[in-house]
C-alpha cells in the first residue's frame, strides 16, 4: 500500500468511528435536543472524513469536483435539517432534561411559558 492509500484508509476508518460514536450518542444522550446535536455533528464530520478518504483513494480532478460538491451539499443540508428538526421539536414542546438551565427562545415567545400579556 502506498502512503496515500494508508491515509485514505485511516480517514475512512476515522469517519466510520465518528459515525459509531454518533450512534452511541443517539442511544446514550438524555433528551431530543442533545441527541439531535450529537448526531448532526457526527454526521457532518463522519461524512467529511469518509469523502476525504474516498478522494485520497481515487485522486483525480473530476473526483475532487464531485466529492467537493457532495460535501458542500451534505454540510448545507445537514445544518438546515438539524435546525428544522430542533425547531419542530421546540414548537411541539418536546420535553428537555432537568439539567437544562436556560431557554433562550422563551423570551421570543412569552405566551408559551405562561408569562404573556
Amino acid at each position: 500500500m502506498t502512503p496515500l492509500e494508508v491515509i485514505a484508509v485511516a480517514c475512512a476508518v476515522a469517519g466510520s468511528a465518528v459515525f459509531a460514536v454518533g450512534a452511541l450518542g443517539l442511544v446514550r444522550l438524555r433528551d431530543f435536543y442533545a441527541r439531535l446535536h450529537g448526531i448532526s455533528i457526527s454526521a457532518a464530520l463522519g461524512t467529511a472524513l469518509l469523502l476525504l478518504g474516498l478522494l485520497l483513494w481515487f485522486p483525480s480532478p473530476a473526483n475532487a469536483l464531485k466529492i467537493g460538491l457532495a460535501l458542500l451539499v451534505q454540510l448545507a443540508t445537514a445544518a438546515v435539517g438539524g435546525n428544522a428538526l430542533a425547531r419542530a421539536g421546540y414548537l411541539d414542546r418536546t420535553p428537555v432534561t432537568a439539567d437544562t438551565r436556560r431557554d433562550d427562545l422563551a423570551a421570543a415567545d412569552p405566551e408559551r411559558h405562561g408569562s404573556g400579556n
